[in-house]
């Protein structure tokens, strides 16, 4: 039986690309306007898992998604790695020759920067990459002077002519996903744990905090701090560390940080992907 998982955009967008790419082409999706809007679908139960963007290898951090993950009561089932891909798109029957413009997100057009320096096209700021797309698609005037970059997904449900594929100027272009869900996954060979905690306001507190992992020989693999939204100038920290919370030596380490810390919250203990292998 087939899934439904949530994902922000539209169709086409890299989103729906990590769910293909996670649970196979019979998944059935369903595309949110908003991060907000894919944590109130999953959370009502009108979808089984929803795919959420956390980071990108070249922009950093997903600012807001951190903040939902800490509002919403919701477990990590996996993570996802997708590798990243912008393909030069127009109507069918124009030519790269006629394209003067290319839509497309900002984030994009800075990866493909140079291609379009290269090609004397003029970047211009869009919404969404899938949203560019469709915007051609159905544009009534000016469309054959106009490109833009997206998926080969994207061109593909839109009709679009690919002219010119992964035209990006930096190969490594990795987005990691969480898939969420409402239970706890099954273990794998490959486990991480993210949790997110607080520390007391004091000289050495995080420190502290750091030493139960390290005495115990748990590898942190993420540690990134965010302002607390309702305590300004005291952050929290998300850590992404290997193992699973059944083990022996992560048990012993959680009893201790919640000793430690002022707050620890458990998003999920799943399975993972090897990160050292990506690309290979």
């Amino acid at each position: 039986m087939s899934v439904t998982v949530a994902f922000q955009g539209i169709h086409g967008a890299n989103s729906e690309l990590a769910i293909r790419q996670q649970f196979g082409s019979d998944a059935v999706t369903l595309p949110c306007e908003s991060l907000s809007m894919l944590f109130e679908v999953i959370d009502a139960r009108q979808v089984t898992y929803a795919m959420l963007p956390i980071e990108n290898a070249l922009a950093g951090a997903v600012a807001q998604a951190y903040e939902l993950l800490m509002d919403h009561d919701l477990r990590i089932q996996a993570d996802v790695v997708l590798h990243v891909h912008h393909a030069l798109m127009a109507r069918q029957g124009v030519s790269l020759d006629e394209i003067e413009s290319v839509r497309s997100h900002p984030q994009a057009l800075a990866q493909c920067e140079k291609f379009l320096r290269r090609h004397h096209l003029k970047p211009v700021q869009w919404y969404d990459t899938a949203g560019a797309a469709y915007d051609l698609s159905v544009m009534t005037e000016g469309a054959d002077r106009v490109g833009v970059l997206a998926s080969e997904l994207a061109g593909d449900l839109y009709g679009l002519n690919i002219l010119q594929r992964e035209v990006e100027d930096v190969p490594f272009n990795f987005t990691r996903f969480f898939v969420l869900g409402h239970e706890d996954p099954s273990r794998d060979e490959y486990n991480k744990t993210s949790i997110v905690f607080g520390v007391r306001n004091r000289p050495a507190a995080l420190y502290e905090c750091l030493g139960e992992f390290a005495s115990r020989g748990i590898n942190l693999t993420k540690l990134e701090s965010r302002p607390r939204r309702n305590r300004p100038w005291e952050p929290v920290f998300f850590v992404d560390f290997e193992g699973h919370w059944q083990d022996s030596n992560v048990m012993d380490m959680m009893a201790r940080l919640l000793q430690r810390a002022s707050f620890v919250k458990m998003l999920g203990s799943y399975p993972a992907t090897k990160l050292d292998f990506v690309g290979s």
